[in-house]
């Protein structure tokens, strides 16, 4: 029995990992680089590789997302470090706040630097407090590293921890009303610019207590991915032909709905694959996910128009070759950074991978 119990646990433990690997994986696909503003993105809706895009960023990137939050907050629910609020803070500034900062900054010197020296279509600083909010995502989200308010809301998820793991049940499922209620009505802004992330987190403080994750194991397969492929079905149909429908609160109820639906199906999924072939790969691209989520923004900026410029922009017969690769892509450079990094520069890898690498 202990064998059996400590068996479990490991591969709780790899699934765990393995989601952030494919949900950060994903995530690319919502910033995959087309060669397109919106307005021409827009004359191409309806489109086989427009629709593409959209089945890629629902299913692979929006949908994922919120596992991600529901983990953080599961995993914080069983830490003791979590009691001592000030070294709790010190630790997640050091490994989320920090590396978004640097990475902010570095998009604005790579990014908008290519921008004023080499012509690139991308942002650039205005005035001194386009540069602050753009580092350090105080009012507005990034106009260049645009996953980072993530990152920013997650932190202050963290920062309120401490006093979650403490309050009751009750209260939290409270907490998780309002903040669902705020992603429907639009409300969160600047205090948290995603209100779904403290909703997913705060549902993972509830999952940790109650065992959620156990009981969605013993559920039929089917039970667990039938509800995100229906709902996923509708959400697409929102995307891809109700773009500019007034039915603003029903369509963000939907997509609250289809993320936690997803959440279930990923959860699912990542346990599949803890018990698979596929495990020892994905457990050892897991320590360059963190990487792989701050960097992947600035590496599409700066190297997606150059290999754009052998598949062509979206529209072009190569081109969804060149989309669904992206991902894979991205990891390959981020892989081979981290690595580098690690030799020549370790104290730059530990700050800017979180501690991660």
């Amino acid at each position: 029995m202990p064998e059996t119990i400590a068996d479990h646990e490991a591969q709780r433990s790899d699934a765990i990992a393995i989601a952030r690997v494919i949900c950060i994986l994903g995530v690319v696909y919502v910033h995959a680089w087309t060669g397109l503003n919106g307005a021409a993105l827009d004359a191409l809706r309806g489109t086989a590789q427009e629709n593409l895009r959209w089945l890629l960023m629902e299913l692979f990137g929006r949908s994922a997302v919120p596992l991600l939050g529901l983990i953080s907050g599961w995993l914080v629910a069983g830490s003791s470090g979590v009691r001592n609020w000030s070294g709790h803070v010190r630790r997640k500034a050091r490994t989320i706040l920090l590396p978004m900062i640097l990475w902010n900054g570095i998009a604005i010197l790579l990014v908008s630097g290519a921008a004023l020296t080499l012509g690139l279509s991308a942002p650039v600083p205005k005035t001194i407090w386009w540069v602050i909010d753009e580092m350090l995502v105080v009012t507005r989200n990034p106009h260049i590293n645009v996953q980072m308010p993530f990152l920013r809301d997650l932190f202050l998820c963290m920062v309120a921890a401490p006093l979650l793991v403490r309050i009751p049940g009750w209260a939290l499922a409270c907490i998780a009303l309002v903040a669902a209620a705020c992603h429907v009505t639009g409300l969160g802004p600047p205090v948290l610019m995603r209100a779904s992330i403290l909703f997913f987190f705060t549902l993972g403080i509830l999952a940790r207590r109650g065992a959620w994750e156990e009981r969605i194991l013993r559920w039929p397969l089917v039970l667990a991915l039938l509800p995100f492929a229906l709902l996923m079905g509708a959400q697409l149909y929102r995307a891809i032909m109700l773009a500019d429908s007034d039915a603003v609160l029903a369509l963000r109820g939907l997509d609250l709905a289809a993320r936690l639906a997803a959440v279930i199906a990923f959860w699912r999924i990542a346990w599949i694959l803890a018990g698979g072939r596929a495990r020892l790969l994905l457990l050892r691209i897991e320590p360059y996910v963190f990487l792989l989520f701050c960097a992947h923004l600035v590496l599409i900026w700066l190297g997606g128009p150059l290999l754009g410029k052998l598949t062509g922009r979206m529209g072009s017969p190569l081109y969804p070759v060149y989309l669904i690769l992206q991902p894979l892509l991205v990891l390959g450079v981020v892989i081979i950074l981290g690595r580098l990094l690690s030799r020549v520069a370790p104290r730059a890898a530990a700050l800017l991978s979180g501690g991660r690498l």
